[in-house]
């Protein structure tokens, strides 16, 4: 079993946690709000998911990368990880994103 997959993406993750908390982008700066988009953003893509393996188009392959845990037939327990980190990395680049947009403006 290799985690080195798994262990990028949690690193990532924890980077914008950090971006998150030093500039107050989605989850420090409304909590509740930024915990339901990550939430139903995770919900879509792992319906996603769901319908891509449903179809046969989504396979998991072994990996020397992965863990080799699987959370579902065909669902790894890095493509959570990955979900994850996709729905908060969307959410704190629109929100810095709208953050510079309202600085330039007030210029």
């Amino acid at each position: 079993m290799n985690v080195v997959y798994a262990a990028s993406l949690v690193i990532s993750a924890a980077c914008l946690v950090l971006l998150d908390v030093r500039f107050s982008l989605v989850l420090r700066r409304r909590p509740v709000a930024g915990a339901a988009a990550l939430v139903i953003g995770l919900l879509f893509f792992i319906a996603w998911d769901a319908v891509g393996i449903g179809l046969g188009v989504f396979r998991h392959v072994d990996s020397d990368w992965a863990t080799g845990l699987l959370l579902a037939p065909e669902f790894p327990v890095e493509e959570l990880l990955f979900l994850i980190f996709l729905s908060y990395l969307t959410l704190v680049l629109l929100s810095g994103w709208q953050r510079w947009r309202e600085r330039e403006s007030s210029r």
